[in-house]
C-alpha cells in the first residue's frame, strides 16, 4: 500500500507542476500580447481563444488529483468533532467513496463529449484561420479520472485501516 501511495504522490505532484508551468505560460504569454499590443499595436493572434480554451482547462482540471491527495478539497467539518474515531472512518469513507463515484462520472461523461469534439474536429475561426480545440477537451476526463483514483485510493487506505500502511515498515 506504501508504494501505490507514493506513486499517487509523484504521480498528483507531476499534474500539480504541469498545472503550474501551464499558468506560467499563460502568465507569459499574456504579458507579451499586452506588451506587443501597447508598444507594436501587433497583437498576437487568438491570445483570448488559447487561453480560455487551452491554459485555463489545464490549470483547473490537471491539478484536481494533487488537490484530492493532499485533502485540500474544501470540506465542511460541523459534526466531525461530535463524532467517535470509527464516526469519523465511516464518514470519511463514505465522503471517499461519494467523491469516487461523482469524479468518476464526471470524467465518463466528459470523456464520451471529448472523443464527439474530436471526431467533428471542433474549432474556433480567429480571423479566418481555424485553429483546432478539440484536444484540450481530453484534459477534464484526465483530471476527474485521475482525481477519482485519488478518492479511491483514500478509500482503500480507510478501508484497510491505519495498521496497514505502518505494517510495510519504514520508508527507505
Amino acid at each position: 500500500m506504501k508504494s501505490l501511495e507514493k506513486a499517487a504522490d509523484y504521480l498528483s505532484q507531476g499534474l500539480a507542476l504541469i498545472g503550474s508551468i501551464g499558468l506560467f505560460a499563460m502568465l507569459a504569454h499574456v504579458t507579451l500580447d499586452v506588451a506587443l499590443r501597447n508598444f507594436a499595436d501587433t497583437p498576437i493572434p487568438a491570445t483570448n481563444e488559447i487561453v480560455s480554451r487551452y491554459y485555463m482547462v489545464l490549470i483547473v482540471f490537471l491539478p484536481l488529483a494533487w488537490v484530492e491527495r493532499q485533502r485540500t478539497m474544501i470540506t465542511v467539518e460541523v459534526m466531525e468533532m461530535l463524532l467517535t474515531p470509527r464516526g469519523r472512518r465511516i464518514s470519511d469513507g463514505a465522503v471517499a467513496l461519494l467523491a469516487t463515484g461523482i469524479y468518476g462520472f464526471l470524467g465518463w461523461v466528459t470523456w464520451s463529449v471529448a472523443l464527439k469534439s474530436m471526431a467533428i474536429g471542433t474549432f474556433v475561426d480567429v480571423l479566418g484561420h481555424k485553429i483546432a480545440v478539440w484536444p484540450s477537451y481530453f484534459l477534464p476526463p484526465a483530471g476527474f479520472v485521475l482525481a477519482a483514483a485519488m478518492t479511491a485510493l483514500r478509500l482503500a487506505i480507510i478501508i484497510a485501516g491505519p495498521s496497514a500502511t505502518a505494517e510495510e515498515g519504514p520508508e527507505t
